[in-house]
């Protein structure tokens, strides 16, 4: 039922047709030559450039830690301080026989400067006699006595000289022990052998440390600078390769749910391909400043093998279709 509005004298007309179209708004972009990054994506671990697990080389009480748990430690400073007593007099011991030896080898010297002395009273009683026997004067006897005297002399110079060698030799184990008694003296002080950040405390003071023992006192990570080890598919492994002989390859990793990367570049390219996964293993390394990377982190990884030149436009142009993309 259709009802005429007051003022209206006619009835209206029908349409006839589909209605208007509304207008589409276009957005147009220029297809422009850039020069595009070829790029490798995969995941990697951080790991310590370095790792050192601080062990004692020497037995006794642990006196004291001079570090805290968890602090950056510069290579040379002193972590854990061992009872040195017991090794102090060992070294005491090592030097009173060293002077012991010492005193017997001076001894010895005498004793050797006095055959000597005899040895040549003898020879020159035999030149003596012997000039005697051959204007008659001497006897026979005489003269095998004095040359028999001589002869002893000289066995008594090379006893006293062998005896000096044995002293000798004797004292320069004495020496030896000696430093081997500085040595463990020192060894009771342990110091940090790298500048790392330090981790748990595994041996508080008061126990008693192991020489070599299987447990370290403490583990040590290097993190400035650090690495991230990944792999890439083993199709990559020639590009790789003859990129890296001829320049230093790019390498940007972020952490999870982070948008910012940090730079680095690749450092070593493991021996072996992988049987088990096809891939061959990278390691990068990162100076890691700030401290972003840790270790045992997982990191997402972009390796930048080269560059091309190529025509580029936005991703949002691209479309898919039964023939693939166009």
């Amino acid at each position: 039922i259709l009802i005429l509005a007051p003022g209206c004298s006619s009835w209206p007309q029908a349409q006839s047709g589909p209605p208007p179209l509304r207008p589409v708004p276009v957005a147009t972009a220029q297809a422009v030559e850039e020069s595009v990054p070829i790029q490798i994506r995969t995941v990697g671990t951080v790991e310590a450039y370095s790792r050192v697990e601080v062990k004692s080389q020497v037995a006794g009480p642990l006196l004291k830690v001079n570090f805290t748990e968890g602090a950056n430690v510069s290579q040379g400073s002193l972590l854990f301080e061992i009872d040195p007593r017991p090794f102090r007099e060992v070294l005491r011991q090592a030097e009173a026989v060293l002077a012991k030896d010492q005193a017997q080898l001076r001894v010895a010297e005498a004793n050797l400067a006095r055959t000597q002395a005899q040895l040549k009273n003898a020879r020159a009683d035999a030149v003596r006699f012997e000039q005697l026997s051959k204007e008659g004067i001497s006897t026979r006897q005489q003269e095998d006595q004095i040359r028999t005297a001589a002869e002893v002399a000289a066995a008594s110079v090379r006893a006293d000289e062998a005896g000096i060698e044995t002293i000798r030799a004797a004292i320069e184990a004495d020496q030896a022990a000696i430093e081997q008694a500085k040595l463990n003296l020192a060894y009771c002080q342990i110091r940090a052998p790298i500048t790392g950040r330090a981790g748990n405390l595994l041996l508080h003071p008061g126990n008693l440390v192991k020489a070599n023992g299987d447990e370290a006192l403490v583990v040590l990570n290097q993190i400035r600078p650090i690495f991230v080890n990944f792999g890439v598919p083993e199709r990559y492994l020639t590009a790789v390769s003859q990129q890296y002989s001829r320049r230093k390859l790019k390498v940007d990793v972020s952490p999870e749910k982070e948008s910012t990367q940090v730079s680095g570049t690749l450092n070593v390219i493991d021996n072996s391909v992988d049987r088990n996964t096809g891939t061959i293993r990278l390691k990068a390394a990162f100076d890691n400043k700030d401290g972003r990377l840790w270790p045992g982190q997982f990191v997402n990884v972009v390796l930048t093998i080269d560059t091309q030149t190529a025509t580029v436009i936005p991703s949002e142009a691209v479309q898919v279709g039964q023939q693939g993309s166009f």
